[in-house]
C-alpha cells in the first residue's frame, strides 16, 4: 500500500512548527503523527508527503496511481484505522469538515473531495489543528502510544536504586535510570532506547523520554510531558512537548509549552503558563494575523525550530516564537516574536540569515548532522516568507 500523508487546510494554523516540517512530523505522546498511523497500519508500507512546495525536496511526494491519502493531524485508534482500511477506490472518510482519508488517484485534495463518495465517521479522535493541541492532547496520546508500543513486550530491567510507584514503567534497550522517583499512577513512563534519567530526578507520569534523550540531575517532571529524541532537559517541566534535538538543560520552569527542533533554553529561564487574572489565554495566529483565543486557561511557550534564548529569559503567558529567533536580556520580551528576530524586551532587529545559518550549522554539527543545502533552502524560504512580520 502506498500512503500519502497530506497537510490539510489547518496546517498554517500550526505555524511556526510547520514552517520547517509537514504536519506528519509533529510529535504528540511518544510518537510522531505519522508514526501513529504507520505502526497501526503496516510499517512496511511505502509513504510520502503532500505538503508545501518548498518542503517537498526534503519530504517528497511519491504517487503510484492507487494511493491512500491520510490526514496525519487526525490521531488514530484501532476503530479509525479499520474504517480507513475499509475504504474502496474513490471513497473518502470525513467527520464534519475534516477529511480523514481518501483512496483516490487524484493528488490534489480539492479534486479528491469533489470526485469521491463521502462516508461519515462517527467515532471520536484527537485532531491536531493548533500548536497547543500537542500538549493539551499529550496525556491521552501518551496513553495510547504506550499501550501500542509495549503490547506483548517486556521492559528492560529497572535498577533497584529507584523508588517505583505504580507499574506502568517501560524501558527500551539501553535506557538508564538510577536513584530516581518514578510515579506512574497518573500516567505511564516510557524510556526510549539509550535514554537516561540522572540521579535525584522526580517523575510523575505520563512521561515519554525518547531515544537518546536525557533528563539531567534532579529534574522534576509532572503532567504528561514528551522529551523528543536527542534532547536534554533539566529543571521543572509540566505538560510540555519537545519535538526533538532541543535543550532545556538547566533549572527554570517550562509549562504547557511546545518546543521545535534545535532550540535551546538558557539557564534559569522561565515561562508563565497562567495569566494573573486567570483569564483565557490568547496566542498569535499566523493565519488571522492577530492574537486568537485558545480556550485554555494554561498555555505557555510555542517556539519554532532553531530558536534560542539566553539565561534568565522570562516569557509571558502564551508567547509564540518563530524560527531562528535569538532572544536575550532582562524583562519580558513581547509575546509574539517573528522568525529571524534578534533582541529582547528592549526591541528586536533582523537576525541576518548568514549569521543564523552559521549558528545552525554549529548546533547541528554537535549531533553529527550536517546543515545541508536542502535544509538551508527551507530556512531561506522561511526567512523570505516572514520578512513582513519583522518589518
Amino acid at each position: 500500500m502506498n500512503i500519502i500523508f497530506f497537510d490539510d487546510s489547518q496546517r498554517d494554523h500550526l505555524l511556526p512548527l510547520t514552517f520547517t516540517r509537514p504536519t506528519a512530523k509533529l510529535r504528540c505522546g511518544i510518537l510522531t503523527l505519522e508514526e501513529k498511523w504507520l505502526k497501526r497500519l503496516d510499517e512496511s508500507n511505502t509513504y510520502s508527503y503532500l505538503t508545501e512546495d518548498y518542503l517537498s525536496t526534503k519530504f517528497p511526494l511519491r504517487e503510484e496511481g492507487e494511493d491512500l491519502f491520510i490526514n496525519p493531524a487526525v490521531c488514530p485508534d484501532a476503530d479509525l484505522v479499520e474504517a480507513v482500511l475499509a475504504l474502496e477506490e474513490n471513497e473518502s472518510l470525513m467527520q464534519g469538515d475534516i477529511l480523514i482519508a481518501t483512496r483516490t488517484r487524484e493528488a490534489l485534495m480539492e479534486e479528491a473531495e469533489q470526485d469521491t463518495e463521502v462516508l461519515d465517521y462517527e467515532g471520536s479522535f484527537n485532531y491536531i489543528s493548533r500548536p497547543y493541541h500537542l500538549f493539551s492532547n499529550n496525556a491521552a496520546e501518551l496513553e495510547k502510544d504506550f499501550a501500542l508500543i509495549t503490547a506483548g513486550r517486556q521492559s528492560a530491567p529497572i535498577s533497584k536504586t529507584n523508588t517505583l510507584i505504580g507499574e506502568r514503567i517501560f524501558l527500551e534497550e539501553g535506557a538508564k535510570v538510577e536513584a530516581a522517583v518514578l510515579n506512574s499512577t497518573s500516567g505511564p513512563i516510557y524510556l526510549g532506547k539509550d535514554s537516561e534519567i540522572m540521579e535525584g530526578s522526580v517523575i510523575r507520569g505520563g512521561l515519554a523520554l525518547c531515544e537518546h534523550a536525557t533528563l539531567k540531575l534532579a529534574t522534576k517532571i509532572y503532567g504528561a510531558t514528551t522529551v523528543g529524541p536527542h534532547s536534554k532537559v533539566g529543571g521543572e517541566v509540566n505538560n510540555s512537548v519537545i519535538i526533538g534535538y532541543s535543550n532545556k538543560g538547566h533549572d527554570g520552569f517550562l509549562g504547557n509549552s511546545v518546543l521545535g527542533e534545535w532550540c535551546n533554553i538558557g539557564a534559569d529561564s522561565n515561562n508563565s503558563n497562567l495569566k494573573n487574572n486567570y483569564e483565557e489565554v490568547k496566542i498569535w495566529d499566523y493565519v488571522a494575523g492577530r492574537f486568537a483565543p485558545t480556550g485554555l486557561q494554561f498555555c505557555g511557550l510555542i517556539m519554532g525550530d532553531h530558536s534560542k534564548c539566553g539565561i534568565n529569559t522570562m516569557f509571558n503567558t502564551g508567547t509564540v516564537v518563530g524560527v531562528s529567533a535569538n532572544i536575550y536580556g532582562g524583562g519580558f520580551p513581547r509575546n509574539f516574536i517573528p522568525s529571524y528576530s534578534w533582541g529582547g524586551s528592549g526591541g528586536f532587529m533582523e537576525y541576518r540569515f548568514d549569521k543564523a545559518m552559521k549558528t545552525a550549522a554549529l548546533v547541528m554539527e554537535r549531533r553529527s548532522i550536517e546543515l545541508d543545502s536542502v535544509e538551508r533552502d527551507i530556512l531561506q524560504v522561511v526567512f523570505d516568507k516572514t520578512a513582513t512580520s519583522r518589518g
